[in-house]
């Protein structure tokens, strides 16, 4: 996550900050010269270290951090935060998408504007264009997630896997 402000009379907390943003920095200037377009770094966070395919554009107020990877050819942001996920190859992720810890994103999905998915896997092909939290879940390829589907899969003691299979279409404020 984005480094918290840092109090100038505390010196060690300066070094540190200081030395964040020069390996960011440094990072970012080499995903760019290995194909990354960053729209604007100076609103993007992306923590050093992490793997960005060429030929991806991340858009601004971006967040990267944590074990993630984005492959080639993808498109993120404006406005996504990514943690602990990883994503293959021609994945777009819209505007004020959030994926949490634990997400596996398979070539070619499409998830757009306001989708959270949190520890699940969504297959090849699959879209989900607004609106969605999908959560604990493990979806099929070329599946359709309408507007407003929710993955309800906690029955409030344990949390359920919730499975979609392949080629499934998915309507419209569906709760799962």
């Amino acid at each position: 996550m984005p480094t918290k402000s840092v109090n100038p009379t505390d010196d060690e907390a300066s070094r540190r900050f200081q030395q964040d943003l020069e390996a960011r920095t440094a990072h970012a200037a080499s995903l760019a010269a290995g194909g990354v377009t960053i729209v604007d770094p100076a609103t993007t966070y992306i923590e050093a270290g992490i793997e960005i395919g060429s030929g991806s554009i991340i858009r601004p107020n971006t967040t990267i951090s944590g074990d993630s990877a984005i492959g080639e050819r993808c498109q993120i942001g404006p406005n996504a935060v990514i943690e602990d996920s990883r994503l293959d190859d021609e994945v777009m992720v819209g505007p004020f998408c959030h994926l949490r810890a634990g997400t596996r994103i398979e070539s070619g999905v499409e998830l757009g504007n306001f989708v959270e998915v949190k520890a699940s896997r969504i297959g090849r092909g699959t879209k989900s264009h607004h609106f969605s939290y999908i959560g604990d879940a493990d979806i099929g390829e070329n599946v359709n997630i309408g507007a407003g589907t929710v993955t309800c899969n906690y029955d409030g003691q344990d949390k359920h896997r919730t499975v979609i299979e392949d080629g499934a279409f998915i309507g419209s404020d569906t709760m799962l």
